[in-house]
């Protein structure tokens, strides 16, 4: 049975991830190691203090959420890794293509987590130089929420799609002042329903453009050894085990769409029968049953007691 490994992005970040895998010795080595590697306490924030309202806005933040997710997915892979369990391919939404790489090791954990917190630092400095905007756009067929965003956009405002996420579900992203009339102009086409989304930054959009230097400098210095199994690129869609270009799609991942639903769409093409999504939350497992049908086979593995099914039920 040909297996995928799936890797969350930003959204599935929540107060006290991870916790629960200080249990297992795998996993906690790269908590720990984690901790140690930035120089702060990146698990006090996963974790949390006890004090919600401060500890959700913590974690909140673009530049800790990032590692975060990056080290809970790690800390399961490391588990999977040590039980012998291991993907034939594997893809990650956004901030999780790093996850993926890493898994596949493409990327050395220190390597990958450096450069998240840096990507995540970079983004959050690119939102605040030039705040933007985004949009969930619901019921929709992809050409249409292009022609939306074409028809949105002007010289100096721009909107595009950020996240095909699955069909009838595109997120899209750019100037506030654009993505408002997406919003306005999207009912004249049909869409069913718009929902704006509570960021500040214009994810993979050219808002993005001011971390593109920060981060091309990073991955140049970045090894980037071949993949243990295929890595389904955002930017493509389509599977490769080539270093040059997984370093240039990384970067180019900054202000392009991820093509989220034809990643599926390959996957299954390709004869992936089983999604597993490794790591925090359950969006990507959500996902691949909107995209591929409600009967398709997907797993979450982010706690303890789900990797403690892996030996009976993988």
């Amino acid at each position: 049975m040909k297996t995928a490994f799936l890797f969350p992005g930003q959204g599935s970040q929540y107060v006290g991830m991870a916790a629960d895998l200080t249990s297992m010795d795998a996993a906690r080595r790269i908590l720990e190691a984690a901790d140690v590697i930035l120089g702060f306490p990146l698990t006090e924030r996963m974790f949390g203090t006890g004090n919600t309202e401060v500890d959700e806005e913590r974690l909140r933040q673009t530049d800790v959420t990032q590692p975060a997710l990056f080290v809970h997915s790690m800390a399961v892979n490391a588990v999977l890794i040590e039980r012998g369990v291991h993907p034939n391919v594997a893809a990650g939404h956004s901030l999780g293509e790093y996850s993926a790489l890493t898994a596949a090791g493409a990327l050395s954990f220190e390597d990958g987590l450096r450069t998240v917190r840096l990507r995540g630092e970079l983004m959050a400095e690119a939102g605040t130089r030039r705040p933007g905007a985004m949009a969930a756009v619901l019921g929709a067929d992809d050409h249409v929420v292009e022609a939306i965003c074409t028809a949105a956009s002007t010289a100096t405002e721009v909107v595009q799609p950020a996240n095909y996420n699955a069909p009838g579900q595109i997120v899209i992203s750019g100037d506030g002042t654009a993505v408002a009339r997406a919003m306005a102009i999207a009912p004249d086409h049909g869409v069913k329903k718009v929902v704006q989304l509570p960021v500040s930054g214009a994810f993979h959009s050219p808002l993005m453009e001011f971390a593109r230097a920060g981060l091309a400098e990073a991955l140049d210095r970045l090894s980037v050894k071949t993949p243990s199994c295929p890595v389904y690129l955002n930017v493509s869609a389509e599977p490769t085990t080539d270093p040059d270009q997984i370093r240039r799609a990384l970067l180019d991942q900054l202000t392009a769409p991820v093509r989220w639903s034809q990643s599926l769409a390959n996957m299954q093409r390709d004869g992936v029968i089983r999604y597993v999504e490794v790591g925090a939350g359950k969006v990507l497992a959500g996902l691949a049953k909107r995209t591929l049908g409600r009967d398709v086979e997907t797993q979450t593995i982010g706690s303890a007691d789900d990797l403690e099914l892996v030996d009976t039920g993988f």
